[in-house]
């Protein structure tokens, strides 16, 4: 007869997760959805960074090529806008369950 060992820090983790988590003994990835949304925020300000130091030493006098200092601005204009278009989003939701009637 086999006895798993009880971990309480998996309780209420999905049974995909406990099964994997007792197996190998890895940290599980954070893949909730604020994981998610945290991941994502953390990217788009690192594209803003980047896009930024990009268009200073360009400033500067630095060489740096044109294009990918354009590059660069765009990827992170593209992410902030998928940024705001999530939390319009989010916000109508909000709304949307606020006007619910119980």
């Amino acid at each position: 007869m086999i006895i798993k060992e009880l971990n309480r820090n998996n309780d209420f983790l999905p049974l995909e997760q406990q099964r994997s988590s007792i197996n190998n003994n890895q940290p599980i990835e954070d893949t909730t959805f604020a994981g998610t949304l945290k991941s994502l925020i953390n990217d788009t300000n690192n594209l803003q960074i980047e896009s930024s130091q990009l268009t200073e030493s360009m400033i500067k006098g630095e060489p740096v090529d044109i294009h990918d200092v354009m590059i660069a601005a765009q990827k992170s204009k593209t992410a902030f806008q998928l940024l705001m278009e999530l939390r319009n989003k989010g916000l109508d939701l909000y709304r949307e369950v606020l006007r619910m009637q119980i």
